[in-house]
């Protein structure tokens, strides 16, 4: 049987890998951006304002429902409101990147959408990659237009900030966040021809179908 304490710790591992591959991957500089996973009732969000780099597997937070974090530990990522309020909400979230990587920040500062230009923005969960209404930094409101931009998806934009995605664990996440960097860098190229041609609902219901069944089958 595994012992709790075990498990908390395995976690703290992969959170801390998952953070320090951020800027490996270019999804983050230095301290930016935040990452966190499930952790029984609580969660373990990276710390605020602390180069990756530099941060131990014990830097990592544990916050409860309330958002308590317990004497001794260092400061949690600003933008832990988000994140507690998402795993509320989504129980089938179990990890949230959050990062300023380039391409998808330089749309979010013109506050637009990724539309259908592309058959991958399926994989957010949706026919589009909505952005969600601009707040301050670590506030509740943040938190509140974020819920509203991630329903029915896994990802979405942060008006002038960022990206945000979610998956069932932290690799899904991580996948995930790289996936609408990479789609938001092929919108950025795009617009520089004109405005693309757009899928219609028809085409993406078929490749929403078609993605139930891809990869390997066991």
């Amino acid at each position: 049987m595994t012992d709790a304490g075990d498990v908390e710790a395995d976690l703290r591992r992969q959170l801390l890998s998952t953070a320090q591959r951020l800027p490996i991957i270019g999804l983050s500089a230095a301290a930016t951006g935040n990452v966190s996973v499930r952790c029984g009732d609580d969660l373990l969000i990276t710390p605020s304002g602390i180069d990756y780099a530099e941060l131990q597997a014990e830097d990592m937070v544990r916050l409860d429902a309330t958002g308590r974090v317990s004497d001794g530990q260092r400061r949690p990522s600003s933008e832990w409101r988000v994140h507690r309020d998402l795993y509320r909400a989504r129980p089938e979230f179990g990890a949230i990147v959050h990062s300023h990587s380039a391409c998808a920040t330089a749309i979010a500062c013109q506050r637009r959408a990724i539309p259908p230009f592309h058959y991958m923005v399926i994989r957010a969960g949706g026919h589009d990659i909505r952005c969600a209404e601009y707040a301050t930094f670590g506030t509740q409101q943040l938190s509140d237009n974020v819920a509203t931009a991630m329903a029915g998806r896994s990802a979405c934009l942060l008006a002038n900030h960022g990206q945000i995605a979610a998956g069932p664990d932290l690799p899904g996440a991580l996948r995930l966040a790289w996936e609408v960097e990479e789609l938001a860098r092929q919108f950025c190229y795009t617009l520089q021809l004109g405005e693309p041609v757009l899928l219609d609902d028809a085409e993406l219901a078929r490749v929403s179908a078609q993605f139930r069944d891809y990869g390997q089958q066991c």
